[in-house]
């Protein structure tokens, strides 16, 4: 099975070897029929703690890291 990969924005590096990114997508409302921005947050994996606050980064998918890390960080994309 292929694993997935996201694109989101580093919204915190205070922990140890680990980085929030925050992931946006466009939904379609069932009633309104408009595209309505959502976003879920991942804990991702950072080994050697080299992302930012504000870094455009892709996340890979992986097996559980720990209770809530089970993501990633692979490359910057941009700041």
């Amino acid at each position: 099975m292929p694993r997935r990969v996201l694109q989101g924005v580093v919204v915190s590096n205070k922990a140890a070897k680990t980085v929030i990114v925050k992931v946006e997508r466009d939904v379609m409302h069932p009633v309104y029929r408009k595209y309505v921005k959502s976003h879920k947050k991942y804990a991702a994996h950072d080994e050697a703690n080299v992302f930012n606050i504000g870094d455009i980064v892709r996340i890979v998918e992986s097996s559980p890291i720990s209770k809530t890390k089970t993501w990633v960080a692979q490359e910057k994309i941009s700041k």
